[in-house]
């Protein structure tokens, strides 16, 4: 028996499969200490961008918080322009679409990304 969360990831990763085409793919993760974002090339297989609040100058902001998420978002935006990716298909995993992951979504379309 698959857990609802399991079965958000699956219906999400089936959806984005879709209609996603040859864009890469913006994942996230949520700890709860933690967000994580990558820009994945699924064609090659390989990582194009990545941030997240383990990385140094991105602990002054304080654990798990919606501020903490808009840096990642915006880190990963300037990181993935910097690798010439501009349009990309928003994976959320099995998360919710709201706090933590919303200020992620809408700090990389400020940042330039496309989704």
């Amino acid at each position: 028996m698959l857990s609802l969360f399991a079965k958000r990831r699956q219906r999400v990763r089936t959806a984005l499969r879709a209609r996603g085409g040859q864009r890469p793919r913006l994942s996230i993760h949520r700890s709860g200490r933690h967000i994580y974002a990558q820009v994945i090339d699924d064609a090659q297989g390989r990582t194009v961008a990545s941030a997240s609040t383990l990385e140094k100058d991105a602990r002054d902001t304080t654990g798990a918080t919606a501020q903490a998420a808009t840096e990642v978002g915006k880190r990963v935006a300037e990181r993935a322009k910097a690798a010439g990716v501009t349009q990309v298909v928003f994976d959320r995993g099995g998360f919710l679409f709201h706090g933590r992951v919303k200020a992620l979504a809408e700090a990389a379309r400020e940042g330039g990304l496309e989704f």
